[in-house]
C-alpha cells in the first residue's frame, strides 16, 4: 500500500539527558500541513525476566514520579550507548538493580514502546540459573525494593489491572507463551 502521509520536516525542539523532543512537519494525504510531536531515544533499552531456582519471578518495586505512584516492573534500562549490546545491557541491569547474575540469558522479544510518537525500542530477555552477588549498585536517584512473584499471581495483577508497565506485561507473557511451548 502506498501512503498519502509524508513527513516533510523533522526539527529537534529541546534535547534532554536521555530523549529529544522533535516536531515533525507532516503532509497529510489531502494535502494539508500539520505539527506532530515526536520523541526520539537515541539508544533504546533492554528489559529482563529474572527467573529463581524456585520459578518465581523477580521484580522490583520503586515510586515512578510520571505517574506518581509505586510501581511493580521488571528489571530494565537503557542502553550505555548506541552501541553496547542489548544483552550486554539487561545483564547489567539485573546486577545493578537486583543483586543477581544470570549464567542463561536468551532474547525473549522486542518492544516498540509507542509506535505513534516515539521510535523507542525495548529488547526483553529471559534470565536463568540466577547466583546471588554480594550486593547491589543502585544509581543515586534509584530506591528499589525486590519482590519475588509466581507466574500464577503476575499473571493475576496483569488481568486486573494492576500491573500495567508495558515492557514488564509483555515480558511476562512472552515468558508465559514460552514456559507453555516448552512444557
Amino acid at each position: 500500500m502506498e501512503y498519502k502521509l509524508k513527513r516533510l520536516n523533522r526539527e529537534t525542539v529541546c534535547r534532554g539527558s536521555v530523549l529529544e523532543f522533535c516536531k515533525d512537519t507532516m503532509e497529510l494525504p489531502d494535502g494539508a500541513r500539520a505539527d506532530w510531536d515526536f520523541v526520539h531515544h537515541p539508544t533504546g533499552g533492554a528489559c529482563i525476566v529474572p527467573v529463581l531456582s524456585d520459578g518465581r519471578i523477580l521484580l522490583e518495586k520503586q515510586f515512578r514520579p510520571a505517574i506518581d505512584r509505586e510501581t511493580l516492573e521488571l528489571p530494565a534500562g537503557a542502553r550505555d550507548s548506541g552501541e553496547e549490546e542489548t544483552m550486554a545491557a539487561a545483564a547489567r541491569e539485573l546486577e545493578e538493580e537486583t543483586g543477581y547474575r544470570s549464567k542463561k540469558i536468551r532474547p525473549l522479544i522486542r518492544l516498540k514502546t509507542a509506535v505513534s510518537w516515539c521510535d523507542e525500542f525495548t529488547d526483553v530477555y529471559l534470565a536463568e540459573e540466577l547466583e546471588k552477588l554480594p550486593e547491589r549498585h543502585l544509581d543515586q536517584a534509584e530506591e528499589i525494593g525486590l519482590v519475588a512473584l509466581t507466574l500464577e499471581e503476575l499473571l493475576a495483577k496483569i488481568y486486573s489491572g494492576e500491573l500495567q508497565d508495558s515492557k514488564t506485561v509483555a515480558g511476562i507473557l512472552a515468558y508465559a507463551c514460552r514456559k507453555n511451548m516448552t512444557e
